[in-house]
C-alpha cells in the first residue's frame, strides 16, 4: 500500500524540491501540497470527517510555514489528528530544536538541504508508526476523532454588554443537549464565571500556561466539574497572573480542549490580550456581543476593525449577537450589520434583566427559569450556532420565541420609525 505524504510548505522553491524528492521515494504517493497552516488544518479536518483512513500517513512541515509557527502547528496536528505522523524539515537540526519538535509531537526531524537517504528513512519509519496507530484505532482504542470539537469564542463590544451571560448559557445549552462541553474564562484579568456559577476553585487557566504537553490527565486536574456536567476552566483569582498566559500557551490550550470536548466555549471578555486574540483566531465561530445603543455599536465597530488590522479575523467571519434588544429601539440589527460589516445572528436576546437579577445575585445563573425569555433566546441561539443536538433541544417554546423574534427583526421599519433615527445618531454610529 503506498504511503500518502502531504507537504506543508509556503516557499515555492521549497515546494518544488521537496515534492520532486518525495516522488522518488519507493511506494510514496505525494499529494498536492498545502501552502499555509490554515489550509493544512482545514484539509486534514475535511479528510478526518470522512474517515481516519482518508488521512495521509505522513505530513511534512517546512520550518517557514505560516501564519502559525511550525512547532505550534505540529502540536495542533498531533493533538487533533493523532493517526498522522509529522516530520519537521528545518535548517537547524540541533539538539535543542530536535527536543522541541519531539515535545510538540513530531515523529521526526530532517535537516536542510534535503538528502534522499535521510528523508526516505524518516518517511518510512513515520509511515510504519502511523499504520500501527491506525491498526490500534481500528480495534476500539478510546480516543477522540481527529476532527475535534467545535470552538466558539464570545467577546464583548465593550464592558457590561452581557458577554459572560451569553457564554455561560451557550455552554449550558450545549451540555444539556448531550455534548461534552467545556466553558473557559479567557477574560484573564477580570473574568468571573466562578461567581456566576457559585463555584470555589483552586486551579485556573494559568496552571496550564507553562505545560508544553497538556495530556488528558493534566487537563482533567485543571478543570472544575460543575453540577450541570459542564467542565469549567476558570480565570485566575489574582488578575495580574493572567499575563502568564501567552498567545502560544492559549493556542496549545485551545488545541488540547478541542481534542477532548465536543464543544468549547471561551468567554474572552471585552479586553483584547494576546491569549484572547489567539483564541479568536482559532475559533470555528467568533461571536461579538453588543447592545443596541450608540456607545456599544461604536465599540463593536472598533473591535471589528482592530481584529482586521491585526489579521485576527475578518469582519465577514465574525457573528454579531444583539443583546438587550427591544422592538422599539432606534438601532435595529440590520443597521448594526451595515455599520460593522459582520454577520448578525438571527436570534436576538430580549432586554429582560429582571429575569436575570435574582440568579445573578445568587451566583446561580444555571438555575435561570426555563420560562425566561432571555434563556429561551440564548438556547435558541445555541441551536442556531449548531451547538446542540437537533432543533428539538431548545423545546417548542424556544422555537416559537425564535420565530417571533425573527419576525420582529425582519419586519420593514415604518416611516415614523425610520424618521426617529436622527441624522445626528447616524453620524455618531458611522464614526
Amino acid at each position: 500500500m503506498p504511503t500518502r505524504i502531504l507537504p506543508a510548505v509556503a516557499d515555492a522553491d521549497a515546494v518544488r524540491s521537496l515534492t520532486t524528492l518525495l516522488s522518488q521515494l519507493p511506494d510514496a504517493e505525494p499529494v498536492h501540497p498545502v501552502l499555509d497552516s490554515t489550509q493544512l488544518i482545514d484539509t486534514l479536518a475535511r479528510l478526518a470527517a470522512e474517515s481516519v483512513d482518508e488521512l495521509p500517513e505522513v505530513v511534512v512541515v517546512h520550518e517557514r510555514i505560516g501564519p502559525v509557527p511550525a512547532l505550534e502547528l505540529i502540536r495542533e496536528v498531533a493533538l487533533r489528528f493523532p493517526a498522522v505522523g509529522v516530520i519537521l524539515v528545518t535548517s537547524d537540526a540541533g539538539p535543542s530544536l530536535f527536543a522541541a519538535a519531539m515535545d510538540s509531537g513530531a515523529r521526526g526531524v530532517v535537516a536542510l538541504p534535503l538528502g534522499y537517504d535521510e528523508l526516505a528513512g524518516r518517511v518510512q519509519a513515520v509511515a510504519q508508526w502511523s499504520v500501527g496507530v491506525r491498526r490500534h484505532l481500528g480495534h476500539g482504542a478510546d480516543v477522540l476523532p481527529g476532527v475535534g470539537g467545535t470552538v466558539i469564542t464570545v467577546s464583548g463590544a465593550k464592558g457590561g454588554v452581557g458577554t459572560t451571560v451569553v457564554a455561560v448559557q451557550l455552554a449550558l445549552a450545549a451540555q444539556a443537549s448531550g455534548r461534552s462541553t467545556c466553558l473557559v474564562d479567557m477574560d484573564l484579568q477580570t473574568g468571573d464565571i466562578a461567581s456566576y456559577l457559585d463555584v470555589q476553585f483552586r486551579r485556573s487557566v494559568v496552571d496550564l500556561a507553562t505545560i508544553t504537553d497538556i495530556s488528558p490527565r493534566v487537563l482533567a486536574d485543571a478543570v472544575f466539574r460543575h453540577d450541570t456536567g459542564t467542565a469549567l476552566l476558570l480565570a485566575p483569582a489574582d488578575g495580574e497572573r493572567g499575563e502568564e498566559v501567552s498567545d502560544r500557551a492559549a493556542r496549545q490550550l485551545v488545541s488540547a480542549l478541542r481534542s477532548r470536548y465536543e464543544t468549547v466555549v471561551l468567554d474572552c471578555g471585552a479586553q483584547l490580550s494576546g491569549a484572547g486574540a489567539a483564541a479568536v483566531e482559532m475559533a470555528d465561530t467568533a461571536l461579538l456581543v453588543t447592545t443596541p445603543d450608540v456607545v456599544a455599536v461604536r465599540g463593536a465597530k472598533r473591535v471589528v476593525r482592530l481584529w482586521d488590522r491585526l489579521q485576527i479575523r475578518k469582519a465577514e467571519e465574525t457573528t454579531l449577537v444583539v443583546n438587550r434588544h427591544t422592538r422599539g429601539t432606534e438601532i435595529q440589527p440590520a443597521l448594526i450589520q451595515r455599520i460593522t460589516g459582520t454577520a448578525v445572528a438571527k436570534t436576538v436576546v430580549p432586554a429582560h434583566f429582571k429575569e436575570l437579577q435574582a440568579v445573578v445575585d445568587a451566583g446561580r445563573l444555571h438555575e435561570l427559569d426555563a420560562k425566561s425569555t432571555v434563556k429561551q433566546a440564548l438556547w435558541t441561539l445555541a441551536a442556531e450556532l449548531g451547538l446542540v443536538r437537533g432543533p428539538e433541544s431548545g423545546g417548542p417554546a424556544h422555537r416559537r420565541a425564535g420565530r417571533a423574534r425573527g419576525a420582529d427583526r425582519t419586519r420593514a421599519p415604518r416611516g415614523g420609525e425610520r424618521a426617529a433615527l436622527t441624522f445626528r445618531r447616524r453620524k455618531e454610529l458611522g464614526r
